[in-house]
């Protein structure tokens, strides 16, 4: 069977980490702290009550990934699928985590356990030089955990941003595109809804577009937009120290409201729950979702993501920004699958944590108010 760690496994564990690692071992003291105080899981394979096999897994606030720390069988029996099913046991705890992928490093000298990791669904994707003791390589390895869906919502097209203050315009034109394929997609589309959508200033730099200028943009182009405002405080405000920029963002929002209210766009000052958001989705609404970038680039600035799809552990969505810097593409971006959890942390930005949505549909009068 397999089951959590305890304290009392202590001299157990290291009795077989001493048995199956030559260097780089755990020692008493470090799986004290990881059975205890760290952020991390240690499962067991027992038989008749016989410790004879360990995973150790570590999990971080920052990200959705799990990392397999460490994995061991005792000697008397390798080779009989004990390594597999701690794998496969990892595997199931991190989801249950709301991790969407798991990691885990393999000696370069270790051909076995590479073929190993491969069979059970792991991919290479970087070579760690001077990573153990004995200044033997590592080769990182990755397999995703979320389920491969094929609803509708994969269908939404990807626009990336080209310029670091377009997401939102990048993402209203993935979901305008969704429900109007022949919808332009260009850079030119992207600045010409950028001018008619921002609304705030940041800290320094240009503003960004806030919710009534995109609803506008939106309807303007013949689709129906509909918002959702945790406050009915100008957005983003506190985002600037000038007055001045307060005032301007304060007359421009107010004016913007006042066309969402002739063109019948409803605004509603409540945020949108989890469940509600589910609604949306399944009534045929692409929802256009502002975060606090902190939990995917570690910088606080506001973002807008597409969300095209959900499920009972995730919700995925396109972001807009390839961070080209650090070698990421497309694929990087495309229906990135994050856990409730870390979503309902993200979906709101400033000290005072203001929420937006905007959802999008084909016609005005397909608006159903929930």
């Amino acid at each position: 069977m397999i089951r959590a760690a305890q304290v009392s496994d202590l001299d157990t564990l290291v009795h077989l980490e001493n048995l199956c690692f030559q260097g780089d071992k755990i020692t008493t003291r470090q799986f004290r702290y990881l059975l205890t105080k760290a952020r991390s899981k240690t499962l067991v394979y027992t038989d008749h009550g016989q410790l004879l096999g360990y995973v150790m897994l570590l999990f971080s606030r920052a990200t959705s990934i799990a990392r397999i720390y460490s994995v061991a069988t005792a000697p008397k029996v390798q080779r009989k699928g004990i390594g597999r099913k701690l794998v496969a046991a990892a595997e199931s705890e991190s989801l249950e985590q709301g991790k969407t992928s798991i990691r885990i490093e393999v000696r370069e000298d270790n051909a076995p356990s590479q073929h190993l990791f491969i069979k059970l669904g792991y991919k290479p994707f970087s070579h760690v030089l001077d990573y153990y003791e004995d200044h033997e390589a590592a080769v990182r390895m990755e397999k995703d955990l979320h389920p491969k869906r094929r609803g509708k919502g994969f269908k939404v097209p990807f626009y990336a941003q080209t310029l670091e203050f377009t997401c939102g315009p990048a993402c209203l034109m993935m979901a305008m595109k969704f429900f109007k394929p022949k919808q332009e997609f260009s850079r030119r589309e992207e600045l010409r809804l950028w001018r008619e959508a921002t609304t705030i200033f940041m800290t320094s730099g240009i503003g960004g577009c806030g919710p009534q200028g995109l609803a506008l943009a939106a309807v303007r182009r013949g689709f129906g937009a509909e918002i959702y405002l945790n406050s009915p405080e100008t957005f983003l405000i506190d985002s600037v120290r000038s007055e001045e920029k307060k005032e301007i963002m304060a007359l421009v929002e107010k004016d913007m409201t006042e066309q969402c209210v002739k063109q019948k766009i409803p605004i509603h000052h409540r945020p949108l729950s989890m469940e509600k958001l589910r609604r949306s989705l399944d009534r045929g609404a692409i929802p256009l979702v502002l975060i606090s970038s902190w939990a995917i680039y570690r910088e606080k600035f506001p973002h807008w993501l597409t969300v095209i799809d959900m499920d009972d552990r995730f919700v995925y969505a396109h972001d807009p920004f390839i961070d080209k810097a650090k070698g990421e593409t497309i694929a990087d971006s495309l229906a990135m699958p994050i856990a409730h959890a870390d979503f309902q942390r993200m979906a709101r930005y400033g000290k005072k944590g203001q929420r937006a949505v905007v959802l999008i549909r084909p016609k005005t009068k397909d608006i159903k108010h929930g």
